[in-house]
């Protein structure tokens, strides 16, 4: 295409922009049912988005309380400890490092296991049956660094043992890799609905005017001049087919989120769900130029197919 052809006058863009909206309501009916079957592909995707960032937002939030615990030889002094846990927090993987002394570590048990009884622990008086365990609980950045910071953390000296929750660390894992598998299968299956059906409404207005494009095109039509109108009917399709469930849904998040908070009571106390305008700050622009970009790919296609030009 040359630099002549793409060069478009004020006006001219007018009247290609008044054309791309007259296929449209000349095509009323293929053109409604496009931006029908699109708005409703763009309102699962939404959806499916907005599933998909709580989801990580609330695995994210579970490894943060996921530590591995570090004890040490018996006899290993405060100062070697404090060795331990500066090599430790130098660690990439480290997100934050706590250090438990034996006195925390019995204080724990006993509320944990003694209900905080003082009576039930009074059997032990002045002695504290956990002298040994004074330990490091060490918390990573993300599940999949755990096992190599532990691996790290055993070739240390004074180390005893060093314990992890590898059942956590599978589940978590296995669970990040299902959803960005499963966003990837269905992204792509959208996407090949929506170019689909934007292709054919755009097949459509072709046919009716192709008189009118022959006569165009004898009396000296560029070849942009002929196609614009058709791309810029799929890009004003694409817009309003995004547009539509992009409202609906901003509405309908934040009552979802206190439907299953309400039904589901006890979720409330240890998951919390992102705020929907920090979802729309990355659905919003995605979804819009998702939108516009399968449009114009889709007329784009049907252009190059069915017009000889």
């Amino acid at each position: 295409m040359s630099r002549k052809e793409v060069t478009m006058r004020p006006s001219t863009f007018w009247y290609t922009l008044k054309q791309g909206f007259k296929n449209i309501r000349r095509n009323w009916m293929f053109s409604l049912a496009s931006i029908i079957t699109m708005a409703a592909c763009i309102f699962l995707f939404g959806i499916f988005y907005s599933i998909v960032e709580n989801l990580n937002y609330i695995t994210r939030t579970v490894e943060q309380d996921v530590a591995v615990t570090v004890f040490f030889d018996e006899g290993t002094t405060e100062k070697e400890m404090k060795a331990v846990g500066e090599k430790i927090e130098e660690r990439p993987e480290a997100s934050k490092v706590v250090f438990v002394s034996a006195d925390e570590a019995w204080q724990e048990f006993k509320d944990v296991y003694l209900g905080g009884s003082e009576e039930a622990a009074e059997g032990f008086k002045e002695d504290n049956p956990l002298a040994n365990s004074a330990n490091y609980e060490v918390y990573v950045n993300a599940i999949e660094q755990q096992s190599q910071l532990v691996s790290y953390i055993e070739g240390l000296d004074h180390v005893r043992e060093v314990r992890q929750s590898k059942e956590a660390e599978q589940t978590l894992t296995s669970i990040n890799k299902l959803i960005f598998y499963v966003s990837m299968g269905i992204i792509a299956i959208l996407l090949v609905i929506s170019i689909f059906l934007i292709s054919n409404t755009v097949s459509v207005g072709i046919s009716i005017r192709k008189e009118e494009i022959g006569i165009m095109k004898l009396i000296g039509a560029s070849n942009f001049f002929v196609r614009f109108p058709f791309l810029l009917e799929g890009v004003l399709l694409g817009l309003i087919g995004s547009a539509i469930p992009l409202t609906i849904l901003y509405f309908l998040y934040n009552q979802a989120v206190k439907a299953v908070l309400t039904k589901f009571n006890g979720l409330a106390d240890f998951m919390q769900f992102i705020p929907v305008n920090e979802v729309y700050h990355i659905l919003l622009p995605v979804v819009l130029v998702l939108g516009m970009g399968i449009g114009l790919l889709g007329s784009y296609v049907t252009t190059r197919k069915h017009l000889k030009v």
